[in-house]
Formats: C-alpha cells, sequence, structure tokens
C-alpha cells in the first residue's frame, strides 16, 4: 500500500506541476481579460438571471435546477475535507491560491456554461464541443474517457463515500458496513430515474444545505470576529512566504501552497474541468450566455463563499497544526468554536452527508454523459451498476490514496477541456459580445418607450 501511495503521489505532483497550473489560471486570466473581467461587473446580472423564468421549451430541466444539479456535484467534500486537506499540506496560504483558482475560475466556468452541444441538445458537454467545435475527436475521447475516471475514482464516488463513512462512524459510531449499504441504496433508488429526478432532488437539498453551513459558519465568525484580520492577514502572509512547520504541521513551501489550493479549489468548484456544460446542456434557456452566467455563479458560491467560511473557522480553531486530517479537522474545529455541546460537530457531520450525497449523484450523470458518447446508450446500465459498486467500497479506501487518485484524474480531465476552451475562444467572446449589445439596445429601447 506504501508503494501505491507512493506512486499515486508521484504522479499527482507531475500532473500538477507547473505546466497545468499554468494551463489552468492562465486559460482563467486571459478569458478573464478578454471578456472584461466580466465576472465582477455582470456577477448581479448573473443571480438575476438565475432566478427568472426562461421562454424556452427546449431542455428538461430548469436553468436554476441546471444549476443546484451542477452544484450537488460541485458542494461536497471539497468545501469540508477538501479545505482542510489543502490547509494541512500547504498551510493558510492555500486559502488565497483556491480564491485566486476560484476568481479567474469564474470566466473559465462561465466559458464552459455557454460552450455547450451546437445543436441544443440535452447531451452536452466538453465533448461534443471538443468534436465539433475543435474538430477534434481525440480530446473529445480522451475528455470523456477521464471524465468517467473523475466519476469513478475521482470527485464522483470515492472520496464523497469516505468522508460520509468516517463521519458517521465517529459521530453517530454507525459500522462503515452499514453506511455503505444504506448509501448504495438510497443512490441507486435516485441515479435510476435520470437527470429529471436527480435535479428534483438537488433542487431541495442543494439550498437548504448550503444555507444550513453557511449560517453555522457565519455564526462562527461572527462570535470570533476580532480574529477575522488576524487569520486574512495569515492566510495572505502565508501565500507567499514559507509556512513553519509546527504540532503536527510539518511545514509548507509557497509552491506546495499554490498547488494544494488550486488543485483541492479545482476539487471543490470545478471550473476547467468541463462537468459544468453537461448539466447546463439540460436547461431550458433561451441564451447560452444566459446559462453561462448562471453557471459562473456556481464557482462564486461553492470558493469564493462557503471554502472561505470553512477555511477561516479552520485557522482560527489553530487545530489544523495538530495532525488531524480531511473532515476530522473540519469537524473539531466546529466543534471548539461552537460551544454548545457537540453542535459544530454534528453541524459538519450533517452537511458532509447531505452535500457529499448530492455529489455522488451529480457526478453519476457527469459519468454517464461521458459513457453514451463512447459507447452509446446501451452503455448506461453496466455504467450505473459499476458506480453503485465503487460507491459500495468507497468506504474502506485510505484517505490519502482516495486525495491522490482524484487530483491524477481532475487534472488529467481539465487538460482536452482547457484546450478547447482557448481553441474556442474567439466564439465565446463573439457569442458574450453580441448578447450584451442586443441587452444594451434592449434596455435603451426600454428608456425611449417609457
Amino acid at each position: 500500500m506504501d508503494k501505491m501511495q507512493t506512486l499515486l503521489d508521484s504522479i499527482s505532483s507531475f500532473v500538477w506541476g507547473p505546466p497545468l497550473l499554468v494551463l489552468l489560471v492562465g486559460t482563467g486570466i486571459y478569458l478573464t481579460f478578454r471578456l472584461k473581467c466580466l465576472q465582477i461587473i455582470h456577477l448581479p446580472k448573473a443571480f438575476k438571471f438565475l432566478f427568472s423564468k426562461s421562454d424556452s421549451t427546449e431542455g428538461d430541466v430548469s436553468s436554476f435546477a441546471a444549476l443546484c444539479t451542477a452544484l450537488s456535484a460541485t458542494i461536497g467534500t471539497g468545501n469540508i475535507a477538501g479545505v482542510a486537506t489543502a490547509i494541512v499540506m500547504g498551510g493558510p496560504g492555500a486559502l488565497f491560491w483556491m480564491w485566486v483558482a476560484a476568481f479567474f475560475g469564474m470566466a473559465t466556468k462561465y466559458s464552459e456554461g455557454l460552450t455547450t452541444d451546437e445543436n441544443g441538445q440535452m447531451a452536452g458537454g466538453p465533448m461534443y464541443y471538443l468534436e465539433r467545435g475543435l474538430k477534434s475527436k481525440v480530446l473529445a475521447k480522451l475528455f470523456a474517457f477521464f471524465g468517467i475516471g473523475v466519476a469513478f475514482f475521482g470527485i464522483g464516488t470515492f472520496a464523497q463515500v469516505n468522508a460520509i463513512s468516517d463521519v458517521m462512524l465517529t459521530t453517530f459510531q454507525t459500522p462503515k458496513i452499514a453506511t455503505a449499504v444504506i448509501l448504495t441504496l438510497l443512490v441507486a433508488l435516485v441515479i435510476l430515474g435520470g437527470i429529471k429526478r436527480i435535479s428534483k432532488v438537488a433542487e431541495k437539498i442543494v439550498p437548504a444545505m448550503a444555507i444550513f453551513f453557511v449560517t453555522a459558519s457565519l455564526i462562527i465568525l461572527l462570535m470570533n470576529s476580532s480574529l477575522i484580520p488576524t487569520v486574512f492577514t495569515t492566510v495572505i502572509k502565508s501565500a507567499f512566504t514559507k509556512t513553519a512547520g509546527m504540532g503536527g504541521f510539518a511545514g509548507a513551501t509557497v509552491m506546495l501552497a499554490m498547488r494544494s489550493g488550486i488543485a483541492r479549489g479545482v476539487f471543490s468548484n470545478e471550473s476547467g474541468l468541463g462537468s459544468a456544460p453537461i448539466a447546463a446542456a439540460a436547461a431550458k434557456t433561451d441564451s447560452c450566455v444566459k446559462q453561462g452566467l448562471i453557471a459562473m455563479t456556481g464557482t462564486f458560491i461553492d470558493t469564493i463563499i462557503i471554502c472561505t467560511m470553512t477555511g477561516f473557522v479552520l485557522i482560527m480553531s489553530g487545530l489544523w497544526t495538530e495532525g488531524l486530517q480531511g473532515a476530522s479537522l473540519t469537524s473539531a474545529s466546529f466543534n471548539s468554536l461552537l460551544p454548545v455541546g457537540n453542535l459544530g460537530q454534528y453541524v459538519v457531520t450533517i452537511g458532509l452527508i447531505f452535500f457529499a450525497f448530492t455529489t455522488i449523484l451529480g457526478w453519476n450523470y457527469y459519468g454517464e454523459r461521458c459513457a453514451v458518447y463512447l459507447w452509446g446508450v446501451k452503455s448506461i446500465m453496466p455504467y450505473k451498476i459499476i458506480y453503485l459498486v465503487l460507491i459500495a467500497i468507497g468506504g474502506f479506501l485510505n484517505l490519502s490514496l482516495i486525495w491522490a487518485l482524484a487530483d491524477i484524474v481532475n487534472g488529467l480531465m481539465a487538460i482536452p477541456n482547457l484546450i478547447g476552451l482557448l481553441g474556442l475562444s474567439p466564439i465565446i467572446i463573439n457569442e458574450t459580445k453580441l448578447f450584451f449589445d442586443n441587452l444594451k439596445f434592449s434596455d435603451t429601447q426600454k428608456e425611449e418607450i417609457a
């Protein structure tokens, strides 16, 4: 097992080396510049579109339901265990690099959400715009293959199931075998109903759990508001200087903080992975630009809001130097700062269970669409059976092994998608310009009539 861990760590370090970091962040910077800081200027409009009703009859679910499906896949272990893992590996500075990845990732996520299937069909995603837009079947097939890998071995199953199993054992003393059986059955009941059932479940669970977790985090931050300036200063300082080891923390270089923050940030918000357009393609919308803007809000909610709150609580507690890892660290941190019984532990446990459960559902759909692209609809049932088997065994695997494997497949999935976004960027920029020019013209007409 140690040899396997060493091998996977080496591959992960190679995959998440300077070339991918430059490609990932560089794509976001380029799109931010060419789209004129769209993620700042048009963020209020994006939230307005999120709750507005579309006139389109195309698609299977509303834009809000599509976003909830996308958020169901992004808001998960990354927000609770992933942030903790990033800070343990890279120190507080890792949170800063998560912000950087998220800020530029919003432009990337917008571009992904805009670039859906050219025919407006529900079976959209990067494999279609890589094949039809970039004229590259090789990149399309690579993306679909790695997408199944992420669903099977990355974000979709192992990391989520392992986190649920651990917190159920720690908080409620539930045996892992019992958690595995119940979780597998619940997932089977939902995923066999397809995108409509998944979106209905996500539409109900995601907003409620996000509000629940954010409220608990806000209470802690308000109770310890005097520490916020110190935490913020620590994050900024640690992002550019080596963090000294203390307690169970071995110390971290700037490069390690950067790699940990960006890798965990991508694991959490999925900007650049190409998953968002798969959900966006099922949305009823009268504009691909609107759907891209709505998709962009997912990164803001996931990382800028939820991951930041989690990270601040972790750093405030000081427990990140004590040798704890993953969800256990987050649980202990919340518990230490919410001095009412074991309230903090229950907040993290309940939040993690629901967040991770909806992530499992969302990534089942993403992987399924990749399988359909490669092998047709006949692959759906075999794919779902394998997915359920992996869920059943996920809780019994080593945590470090899981994160290393997840980082590898995430990085490999991002590469063809980012190449596609750069290749199709002239179309993205042109469609964006046309949309906002028409919107400005429409607003001017309304003013003249008034």
